[in-house]
């Protein structure tokens, strides 16, 4: 199956009415509107990371879970 390619010749060529130029106008503002979100959403996964490696942490520094892994660390090592 043959793909048809449009080059920038035939686009140029190709009459525009007010209705596709105002596609291409509503399809640009959008574009331009997203392009920072790829940051915020970096931003917001990292803040999320952060937290959750603090209180993992927080659960590993208290006494209980140093205990517990104490403990499977000395059932796995007398074998």
């Amino acid at each position: 199956m043959n793909s048809m390619v449009i080059t920038r010749a035939d686009q140029e060529r190709t009459p525009k009415g007010p209705a596709a130029q105002r596609v291409e106008v509503w399809a640009r503002q959008l574009h331009q509107e997203e392009d920072g979100l790829a940051t915020a959403e970096y931003g917001i996964v990292m803040l999320a990371a952060v937290g959750f490696a603090g209180l993992l942490v927080a659960v590993l520094s208290s006494g209980t879970a140093r205990g517990l892994l104490t403990g499977i660390i000395e059932r796995a090592l007398s074998f």
